[in-house]
């Protein structure tokens, strides 16, 4: 069974699928938006940007559709066959997505291939595009920033912006990540947070503390959004 879920045939449905509900929630939810003005110079303007938000929201992603269609967006999507039809979903949406990973040791060609994935990341964001990642993703822990997004900001010299999305009524998951469902004709939420950015000389100190920092921060923007809808955090 679980060779047939993970076919290329099954994949591509299930993209097809989420792609279409993803859209759905998107023109369905009415949506609002808490401090969108952070982000409008980077959306206005010629910077990129790294945007950040949990594994869980990925079926309400299309809530920051409507700001990061403004810009040249990318998505970094896991290359393993569950992260593929979560890449068929968003290319439908148009976020193209950037297949990265980290190689197990003694495994060189996957090294080859996660460092060009990276550099690719990295050179999208430092000539002026959009990111947008879930940076607990694609195994957890949950809601707990793992270094890559971090090292792509750092080493673009671009803004991160943190992104808590909630909805109301949905249904949650009882996987790692809770990952939430809305259905359609609820309230929706997005709380922004930005700009933030990486120093260019941090050390493993600093990096260690930001990550902490930031994982924080996005909890706190998600709780935040599930607040503005009336929805009480699992």
């Amino acid at each position: 069974m679980k060779k047939l879920l993970r076919s290329d045939a099954v994949q591509n449905l299930l993209g097809w699928l989420l792609g279409i509900y993803i859209r759905l929630i998107l023109n369905t939810v009415r949506w609002t938006h808490e401090n969108l003005d952070c982000v409008e110079p980077v959306l206005a303007g010629d910077a990129g940007a790294v945007a950040l938000f949990w594994h869980g929201r990925i079926p309400l992603c299309l809530a920051t559709a409507p700001q990061w269609w403004r810009k040249k967006t990318k998505a970094l999507i896991s290359p393993s066959s569950d992260g593929q039809f979560i890449a068929t979903a968003l290319d439908m949406a148009g976020f193209p997505g950037i297949r990265i990973s980290t190689a197990k040791p003694g495994d060189t060609a996957k090294a080859r291939q996660a460092v060009a994935a990276f550099r690719e990341a990295i050179n999208h964001v430092a000539e002026g595009g959009a990111l947008v990642v879930t940076p607990d993703g694609p195994r957890g822990p949950n809601e707990i920033i793992a270094p890559g997004s971090l090292q792509i900001a750092k080493r673009s010299g671009q803004a991160v912006f943190l992104m808590g999305i909630a909805a109301n009524p949905a249904m949650q998951l009882g996987g790692w990540d809770k990952m939430m469902f809305a259905a359609p004709f609820g309230r929706g939420a997005v709380v922004w947070e930005g700009p933030l950015y990486v120093p260019h000389d941090a050390d493993e100190a600093t990096s260690q503390a930001l990550l902490a920092d930031w994982s924080a921060r996005l909890s706190a923007v998600t709780r935040r959004a599930e607040s503005l809808v009336g929805r009480t955090p699992h």
